[in-house]
């Protein structure tokens, strides 16, 4: 799985990139844009779920490494 660090230069997160859900407390990879909405996929896979693109923001650098490390984690049990 390919994920692009989140910038914190942007002001949303692109696709691609990790970001949080502010009104759900959700952390997701941002998969696309449609309808005025952001699509975002859980980070261990599962249902996408549209959010409000304004409650779309990047993560501190705490959410991000802790993020990291679980997709990390994840693939690790994967190949055993």
């Amino acid at each position: 799985m390919l994920v692009c660090m989140a910038s914190n230069q942007q002001t949303r997160p692109g696709i691609g990139e990790l970001a949080k859900d502010s009104v759900r407390d959700r952390i997701g990879v941002v998969m696309g844009k449609c309808g005025g909405r952001v699509q975002m996929r859980p980070i261990r896979g599962g249902l996408e779920w549209d959010a409000v693109p304004d409650n779309v923001v990047a993560l501190s650098a705490r959410e991000e490494l802790s993020a990291r490390l679980t997709i990390k984690n994840g693939n690790s049990l994967g190949g055993l």
